[in-house]
């Protein structure tokens, strides 16, 4: 298994009481709220945990965007990537992800990508995300064209990569004369995609078709939903599109926290992981899927499969329980994970080890507690342990 470090940056010194005045810290939080003194030691901070996640071992570490929220500071993943490129000599570097659908010139993500990719000598994974219904509203582009605007900003961005220019690309939405990349991507044909998503049909039909292959990305849910959506992964991999996907293209991303024991992970934790679902992930229904964002059905799955197990789980503990949050003591959280393993066949991790406002010292020792005494065992985890898939019921 291959076991990544994935970072959020929020912006952990958000003053609380916002929500007495605030709905939500997405679109409309003031940034008067925002103490650009406090963001440089943030900053900072993040990029040297991501560093000593590659100093310890992981096979990756990744970032990702956000747009003008406190949930997450990178409204630019380039410039975090990178930071790291070369602070970072052997590990991947995942932009989970970039959403090249929001900009009027997806070229320009194409190149810096590329650009990334040749300066670490091929260790760029580029993460190809619609981004939810706050970053429409935060750019300015009308979120019932965001499937249109995905796949063409894909199919340009691909062809950019990978065919000789100049040449012409016309679309619906994106027109180029000149279409000729320089530079041209490290990797060939061009680097690695991952789809991050929540559990939309559409993007798990999408990713898995046959001439992509993309590796799918379960991302903040219970562990019963995160089975439900790989296996509906491999499901449709075989049913529609006629292959059996291979456990490397199966991804689940999680918030993690290893303590000294299981009671003092979730005293220590519980405060941090609280702060991150009742607080900073908290938005109205139209911010995350406006009308048109989504299907009817994935909606309606979504709801059934995902929402309803979440409801009232509001803390630490029921989060545990749910599976959304694995803490505990290094034997509890390798032990979870090693199970979990062997329901879902997942060969990529992503552990979420700073999450909310988890501080400096607990982050560090989080990580380096993970890095010795859990990741070990899951590196060594492949489909020998994997129990295999059964279909999902609709």
């Amino acid at each position: 298994m291959n076991v990544f470090m994935f970072h959020l940056m929020p912006y952990a010194d958000l003053d609380m009481t916002y929500v007495e005045k605030y709905s939500t810290d997405w679109v409309v939080l003031p940034n008067t709220y925002y103490d650009p003194a406090k963001g440089h030691v943030l900053y900072n901070r993040y990029l040297d945990e991501l560093e000593l996640a590659a100093e310890l071992g992981f096979d990756g570490i990744s970032v990702n965007e956000h747009h003008q929220t406190a949930y997450g500071m990178m409204p630019s993943p380039i410039v975090t990537a990178a930071a790291l490129s070369r602070r970072t000599k052997n590990c991947k570097i995942a932009i989970l992800g970039n959403a090249f659908c929001l900009r009027d010139q997806p070229l320009t993500l194409a190149e810096e990508h590329a650009m990334i990719d040749n300066i670490t000598g091929g260790r760029l994974i580029s993460g190809m995300v619609r981004g939810i219904g706050a970053e429409y509203y935060s750019i300015g582009v009308n979120p019932t064209l965001s499937h249109a605007r995905f796949q063409e900003a894909h199919d340009l961005v691909i062809q950019a990569w990978t065919r000789p220019g100049p040449f012409r690309f016309e679309g619906e939405h994106y027109n180029f004369d000149y279409v000729n990349l320089w530079p041209r991507p490290f990797q060939q044909p061009h680097p690695p995609i991952w789809c991050p998503s929540t559990g939309s049909n559409e993007t798990i039909e999408w990713a898995s078709h046959p001439s992509r292959k993309y590796v799918y990305v379960q991302t903040y849910s219970p562990l019963s939903s995160v089975e439900r959506y790989l296996n509906l992964y491999r499901q449709t991999a075989r049913d529609v599109h006629g292959y059996d996907a291979a456990s490397t293209q199966i991804a689940w991303a999680a918030p993690i926290y290893v303590g000294e024991t299981d009671e003092s992970a979730l005293e220590e934790a519980g405060p941090h992981i609280e702060a991150l679902f009742n607080k900073f992930l908290k938005l109205e229904l139209e911010l995350h899927f406006p009308p048109g964002y989504i299907s009817a059905e994935s909606w309606k799955a979504m709801v059934q499969h995902r929402r309803k197990p979440m409801e009232g789980a509001n803390n630490a503990r029921a989060l545990r329980d749910l599976g959304v949050f694995v803490c505990g003591s290094a034997d509890t959280v390798r032990r979870k994970l090693t199970e979990a393993h062997a329901r879902l066949g997942f060969q990529n991790f992503l552990g979420l080890l700073q999450f909310g406002t988890l501080p400096r010292d607990l982050t560090d020792r989080n990580i380096r507690r993970f890095a010795a005494e859990v990741m070990p065992a899951l590196k060594e985890l492949d489909d020998r342990q994997y129990q295999g898939f059964q279909p999902v019921k609709a």
